[in-house]
Parts: structure tokens; sequence; C-alpha cells
């Protein structure tokens, strides 16, 4: 049966007169008789005995009107809902975060979201890729940003490139190597090397700097995907730091942090995408937080 239908019906019970219903409902007195009519050959059942003073339920309509409120009040909180997350005002988001991208994009994009969409349930999952790609595919998560280089082209997934970010090595103030005129790649294993994840590529190349032998993995000292922790591994130890620079710019402007230059060794970057479920649409709050990464993204491209 028709909502509209039932808001007759419920306009009949509540105001017990068929003249001042079908005002109420913007319909003639003979057309709304004709709707309660319709509605009852439809169900089977009287749902109003008409008096000659005032019209009342049957035992049949209390049984049904009672349900119709029901349904146009779910009606009412749905078509509400539907506004509300249109607006971005409400809804589930649930995104995943590569660790570079989780030091310096998200800490600038959380408060925001919460401050002007405080209705929205927010879940944020902060992992290498290889992580976030299976918790994607499994529907867990509704897109996600990191470093996209090592990740395998599949026919389920739509990459998009938001921005390469500079990186490089860094190393604590008054660190041993400052002093040297020379840095060569050998310095790295000297000291240790501590870092997310590395790409493939930038393995494979930094192993053949290094002049390890081939197909020989590249030794990291430490490898964690929490960026606070190398940090804080490179500023209270001679550990080496590969990150972007976007990752380290505070400690640079406050001196405790200084970036290494080594020879030979060219610039590195990395290739910061969105990653989504091909044919997979967004929510409104999902595009904005998408857009969002992207202008963010690009501000810490230019470091």
């Amino acid at each position: 049966m028709e909502l509209k239908r039932l808001r007759h019906v419920v306009a009949v019970a509540d105001e017990k007169n068929f003249a001042r219903a079908a005002e109420r409902v913007h319909l003639s007195q003979s057309a709304l008789s004709r709707s309660i009519q319709a509605a009852e050959t439809e169900l089977g059942v009287q749902l109003f005995d008409r008096g000659t003073t005032e019209v009342t339920a049957t035992p049949a309509g209390n049984f049904f009107i009672e349900r119709a409120r029901k349904l146009l009040f779910d009606s009412r909180c749905l078509q509400r809902d539907i506004e509300l997350y249109r607006s971005k005002q409400i809804g589930d988001l649930a995104i995943g975060v590569g660790p570079f991208p989780a030091a310096t994009l998200l800490p600038m994009l959380m408060p925001e979201l919460r401050q002007h969409f405080a209705g929205v349930n927010l879940r944020v999952e902060v992992n290498n890729w290889e992580y976030l790609a299976e918790h994607l595919r499994n529907e867990e998560l509704d897109f996600f940003v990191a470093d996209t280089r090592d990740l395998p082209p599949g026919q389920d997934l739509d990459i998009n490139l938001l921005a390469r970010q500079r990186g490089g090595f860094f190393v604590r103030a008054h660190h041993p190597l400052l002093s040297k005129s020379r840095r060569l790649p050998a310095d790295i294993l000297q000291y240790g090397l501590a870092s997310v994840r590395l790409p493939q590529a930038i393995r494979k190349a930094l192993a053949q700097l290094l002049g390890l032998p081939a197909n020989a993995s590249l030794p990291i000292a430490l490898e964690c995907d929490d960026v606070l922790t190398l940090k804080r591994a490179a500023l209270e130890s001679d550990t080496i730091l590969a990150a972007i620079n976007a990752a380290v710019a505070d400690e640079i402007q406050r001196g405790q942090i200084v970036p290494l230059v080594i020879e030979g060794i060219p610039t590195m970057h990395s290739e910061l995408g969105i990653v989504s479920l091909r044919g997979r649409s967004h929510s409104p709050v999902a595009q904005f937080v998408i857009g969002r990464f992207k202008e963010l993204a690009d501000l810490h491209a230019q470091q």
C-alpha cells in the first residue's frame, strides 16, 4: 500500500471527520472517501465506522492504524536521514591510511572532520598497503590512501594518484655522519636504516648502491609502520631514517633532525594514491574526504 494512502487513513483516524481530514491532506471529501474505501478493499477489512457525529476506527482499523503510524514515522525518519546523509551530517566511513599519510595528512584532516561533521562515524585503519588492500577487498574499508607503487594492478581496483611526495634520509642533529665531507651508501649499513616497508623498487636500488650481491635483500635495522616510533629512534640514536620530507618537517624546523645527503643516491619519493573498489560509488562524506586528501597531498608535495 502506498504511503499516501496510509496518510489518508491516519488523517481520518486523527480528525474523526472526513471533511476535516480531507482539508488536512489537501483532497476533496469525495476523493478522500474513495481512498479509504480502496484501502479497505485492498486489506479486506473495514477500518472505520461512519457514525452520524464522528468517524471511529474499528478494532481492525486500530490494529492497522497503529502500524501505519510507525511506517509513516519511519518514512519521515528515512527522508530526514537521507537529507542529513546528502549534506554529510550523518553516516559511517571506514578508511585505510598508509604510514606516511597517517603521520602527515591524517592529523590535519581528522580535527576538521570532527568539527564540521560530528554526526559521521569514522573508523581509520593505519597500516601498510598490503594489509589495507586485503581489507578493502573484504569490503571492510571504503577506500585507502597509501604509496601504491607495489600494489599489483587488478581489475577489481581503481588507483588514482594523488601526489608524489619527496623524501630522503635524515639523522639527528650532531650525528657523526654530519661531520664527514663525503657520505657513501655503505654508511647506511654502519649506522642502520629505519623505515616503513619500502617499495621493492627502492629496496632493489638501494641494495645495488650498497654493493650487495644480486638478489640480496636490503638490510633494514628497524622496519615499522608507525612513523612516530621511527622518528623517536632516529632522534635518540644514530639510526638513519628514510622518510618523506613532510613527515619530519617539524623536527627539521626545530633543528632536531637534519637531512642527510648521501653520494650516489638519487632523490626518493612516495607515490601517494587513493585506492578503491572498481565500480563502487562513494558516499558524499567519502567524496569530501577524498577531495581533502588530494588538497592536503598537493600541499605537502610542495615541501
